[in-house]
């Protein structure tokens, strides 16, 4: 019981240590040797817990997933009843983990660890997906459009907001020096007009 304890305990270590170096570094410092160092174990004792490098950072980007959806899901609480105020609290919530969390937005999202299928990380994904799905179909009810289709659009359309954003490219095209007037674009070009 104690070692399963004890084996849990650095499995966790080692997932905290991965989020915190993404944190202060980036996705591209997540080394299998740089995690065992700073988690003070030899660089071989990762692969007693995670067989593969992809599967320790589909544990770390699993924690991302989870901090979003805990953000997002308070940001549509505080909301309720009203559709596209949700849609818009869950897309400004997006926005805000990708532009403070750059390296773990950039870890969550990539596509060899989504289609790696480890630790279920697509089963992680979906369903913040899926909320927004419903939530697009809500706000638009009469709309004739697929909501699915319109609630991929919209996430493209914030995933490149934030990516260009982060580089710095959308404030020198724009003239912006916040995103929230190209969210608010985002939102009236899939969800229609908006009450302002």
């Amino acid at each position: 019981m104690a070692e399963r304890e004890q084996d849990t305990g650095l499995r966790s270590r080692l997932v905290d240590v991965g989020v915190e170096l993404v944190d202060e570094e980036g996705a591209g410092a997540l080394s299998l040797r740089e995690i065992a160092r700073r988690a003070g174990v030899s660089h071989g004792a990762p692969r007693r817990y995670f067989p593969t490098h992809l599967s320790l950072l589909s544990a770390i980007a699993r924690r991302g997933f989870e901090g979003l959806a805990i953000q997002a899901g308070e940001a549509i609480a505080a909301h309720e009843g009203d559709p596209r105020e949700q849609v818009t609290a869950l897309a400004r919530s997006w926005l805000d983990f990708a532009l403070t969390n750059r390296g773990m937005f950039e870890l969550m999202f990539r596509h060899d660890l989504l289609e790696s299928g480890h630790l279920g990380l697509r089963e992680t994904s979906l369903p913040l997906f899926g909320t927004l799905v419903d939530l697009v179909a809500r706000a638009r009810p009469d709309s004739g459009a697929e909501p699915r289709i319109v609630a991929g659009a919209l996430w493209a359309n914030l995933h490149g907001i934030a990516q260009l954003w982060g580089w710095g490219s959308l404030q020198l095209a724009v003239g912006a020096d916040d995103p929230e007037p190209l969210l608010r674009a985002a939102l009236d070009a899939h969800l229609g007009q908006g009450v302002r």
